[in-house]
């Protein structure tokens, strides 16, 4: 194990309280967990793939942005009224 995989695992740690807001908070925070978890996955996903020196790992953790940044869009968009 090296530095990388040490830091994605303590990233990985983050998603507790993502995931505690998701499921206990309202809807809109519940969003913004969503949100937030999205962003630590993507960071967990560039250490790891710099910790298994895999350069082709780099392209996941370049396209979770993206179809994250999408995905909250679009769940806005259909929960609009509830929002």
């Amino acid at each position: 194990m090296n530095v990388w995989l040490w830091g994605a695992t303590a990233l990985l740690l983050g998603l507790v309280p993502c995931a505690w807001v998701a499921l206990r908070a309202s809807r809109i925070d519940a969003l913004v967990g969503l949100q937030t978890a999205g962003t630590i996955t993507t960071l967990t996903l560039v250490l790891l793939s710099q910790g298994f020196e895999r350069a082709s790992y780099m392209g996941v953790a370049l396209a979770l942005p993206f179809l994250g940044f999408v995905g909250t869009l679009l769940i806005s968009r259909f929960m609009g009224r509830h929002l």
